[in-house]
């Protein structure tokens, strides 16, 4: 038997048009499932040719994350899910987040969004005895310079990952999640495309490189798998030793 084989499995990635999510939904595509994505753009092609973003394969619905009502009024891609990513997440940078507005908009769609989609779909998951996974960073276990939100946000998605875990253990739902360091994406540009900040970053990894979201997506299809079918409420740390 091949744990891994997510044939006949059906997947929603949050987030999973590009970066990490994208890596993830690709991830779980290859190995048989069905994937539906949800993303910020009117339709997938929106996407086409842009770096850190392959949509073939997969399906596709705009949803607006920060907004409880779109949440609620999105259609439900499956009947039965048997995995959800949550991989949405933003940053506001130049000090945005010390104001009300950056604030409330990165809480409402790094943890928010995670705590109302996860109720939206706790019928679906639970009629597949699936499996939550919710990526968060290692900015939820130490503090991130003028961000504030992103890093308040990314702690309540690591103890929420926690709470829903033990809740919902008994439907047979398992939740669990992802803390990765630095990857290349859209979202750390401002230090990928910055030499003092890249290599001083990279510096500080004993591994002497920076992940990949393939190498994330590893750790969630082993999370969603019968590999991981004791593991329950825990967040990994996936960062090359960054944390140590």
């Amino acid at each position: 038997m091949n744990e891994l084989d997510f044939t006949g499995r059906n997947v929603l990635v949050i987030g999973g048009s590009s970066g990490i999510g994208n890596g993830i939904a690709r991830g779980f595509l290859a190995r048989g499932a069905t994937v539906h994505v949800w993303g910020t753009r009117a339709a997938a092609a929106d996407y086409a040719g842009e770096e850190g973003s392959d949509l073939t394969g997969l399906g596709y619905t705009q949803v607006d994350v920060a907004d409880a009502e779109a949440i609620a009024a999105a259609p439900a891609p499956f009947e039965a899910i048997d995995v959800l990513v949550h991989s949405q997440g933003t940053v506001l940078y130049r000090r945005k987040e010390f104001e009300p507005e950056g604030w409330n908009k990165v809480m409402a769609v790094n943890v928010g969004s995670v705590m109302q989609i996860s109720a939206r779909f706790h019928d679906q998951l639970a009629a597949a005895r699936g499996s939550v996974i919710v990526v968060s960073s290692i900015g939820a276990f130490r503090a991130t310079m003028g961000n504030p939100a992103y890093a308040a946000s990314k702690a309540g998605a690591v103890s929420l990952v926690k709470t829903l875990a033990q809740a919902w253990a008994g439907a047979g739902i398992r939740v669990n999640g992802i803390a990765p360091s630095l990857v290349d994406t859209k979202m750390t540009k401002v230090t990928m495309d910055n030499a003092e900040r890249r290599d001083r970053a990279l510096a500080k990894i004993p591994l002497g490189r920076f992940g990949t979201v393939e190498e994330m997506a590893g750790v969630a299809l082993f999370l969603a798998s019968p590999l991981s079918s004791y593991i329950c409420g825990q967040t990994i740390v996936v960062d090359g030793g960054l944390t140590l």
